[in-house]
């Protein structure tokens, strides 16, 4: 049985990726569960190999400890919100042709690719793995 993962609190996560109102308590959760079930899936593998090391949640995974906690919940926790957010920023943005609303969908752009982002360094820091992946084309 692979290693069990923590729960997701939304309040939490709404907090942490300071989505507003807009987004109801139903849309949340349904990005989150998503989110969930993307991250497992990526890190399934992994997670057999550190239950088969005896190792039967994240919290038992050995790794650093900040703040009273593994450094893992945080990095799960990490790519689960910056997930959920890419997701949610998709869904959101509007079209707009005037010069302010082009503006605002490159930022929204630019916080989509850095959520992602985020959640590619979170799963290869978990995995130990580099951040980057460099080919010689």
């Amino acid at each position: 049985m692979p290693a069990r993962f923590p729960d997701i609190d939304l309040n939490v996560l709404r907090t942490s990726t300071r989505l507003d109102g807009t987004v109801t308590l139903e849309r949340l959760r349904e990005a989150a569960i998503d989110a969930v079930v993307s991250v497992n899936a990526d890190l399934h593998a992994w997670r057999v190999r550190q239950a088969d090391a005896g190792h039967p949640s994240l919290a038992d995974v050995p790794a650093p400890v900040i703040g009273g906690e593994s450094v893992q919940l945080a990095r799960y926790r990490r790519a689960v919100f910056n997930l959920t957010l890419a997701d949610l920023t998709e869904r959101y943005r509007g079209y707009d042709s005037t010069k302010s609303g082009g503006q605002q969908a490159e930022d929204l752009e630019l916080t989509i690719c850095e959520a992602r982002r985020n959640v590619s360094w979170a799963l290869n820091d978990m995995r130990a793995l580099p951040r980057s992946t460099i080919e010689l084309i």
